[in-house]
């Protein structure tokens, strides 16, 4: 298990550098910051300054190990457009970014999977031709459209909640859910398909012979066996839905790192976008690495030893 541990970790360290490394050089393709810093009518001695007070001047090179260096002293610069710090920007906008994330998990997993247990133990029934349509709905429609349709009917027409901003508690309904339906989706499939491979195993079939009732073997037995797909899957979803926060939080004019990245993106505010673009690495990374040790808890069958 230590082994296993570390050899995951070191993996993550690289894999964290890799990102960081390639956002910082790929952003410096898109063009040059200064010139949508300064003025229409700024004359070239006023850009030259700017440039040399943000420090544009010294060779990429330089500027790529000074920022490495202030990584290392948990230092994500300052924001260009804003001057800030970027920590501080990121520390204000993150909790609505959680919030809206917890939201929409809510709904991916507290929908998704009684609706693929519920597609395996009725499949065939009405029920399971209905929530099979409603789970096809889900998968097919892209985010932005699912979440402007709410917009429209539940926002503008209906007035069942705030159509846009983050003014009261209602706020987070119509983003949560929009959000939510891919990967409602995405979990009712891998539940159902995780349950009818587990409802052929020999467990399944002894316990019917001791005259065990269904529910108990669900939810004793089978539910645990079943979980594993679910689990690589949820460590994902979770990445997805902070990457689909970005159009969602737009739609909604939403107060988060996703509204804050695409603000920072047209800005070429680097800093911000590299320090959100790290923090969702070492996030969508961490979320990996807690599910590869969550295996052995759930089913104590796999080894991760040396060989892992």
């Amino acid at each position: 298990m230590p082994i296993f541990f570390a050899k995951r970790l070191f993996q993550a360290l690289i894999a964290i550098f890799g990102v960081m490394t390639l956002i910082f050089f790929l952003q410096r393709l898109a063009g040059d910051p200064v010139l949508l810093l300064v003025p229409m009518d700024a004359s070239q001695a006023d850009i030259d300054r700017m440039r040399i007070a943000l420090g544009f001047d010294r060779p990429v090179v330089v500027q790529y190990l000074e920022y490495i260096g202030n990584l290392l002293l948990f230092d994500f610069g300052r924001s260009y457009v804003q001057n800030i710090p970027v920590a501080e920007l990121i520390r204000t906008r993150l909790p609505y970014t959680l919030m809206l994330a917890g939201g929409a998990l809510v709904v991916a997993f507290g929908i998704g999977i009684p609706i693929g247990i519920t597609l395996a133990i009725r499949r065939g029934k009405p029920i399971a031709r209905v929530l099979s349509g409603l789970v096809l709905a889900g998968q097919s429609m892209p985010t932005f459209w699912s979440a402007i349709l709410m917009i429209m009917v539940f926002g503008v027409w209906l007035g069942w909640a705030p159509p846009s901003g983050a003014r009261q508690i209602s706020s987070i309904v119509m983003p949560s859910i929009a959000l939510g339906l891919l990967s409602m989706a995405t979990f009712a499939r891998v539940a159902r398909t995780a349950v009818l491979d587990e409802l052929e195993k020999d467990y399944v079939r002894t316990g019917h012979a001791k005259g065990l009732p269904m529910r108990r073997i669900i939810f004793r037995h089978l539910l645990r066996n079943a979980s594993i797909p679910v689990v690589t899957v949820s460590a994902l979803e979770i990445a997805n839905l902070l990457a689909g926060a970005v159009i969602v939080e737009t739609v909604f004019a939403w107060p988060g790192l996703g509204q804050l990245t695409i603000q920072a993106i047209t800005a070429r505010d680097f800093m911000v976008v590299q320090g959100v673009v790290l923090l969702g690495a070492i996030t969508a990374i961490g979320l990996n690495l807690i599910a590869d040790l969550l295996y052995s808890l759930i089913d104590p069958r796999i080894r991760m030893g040396a060989g892992s």
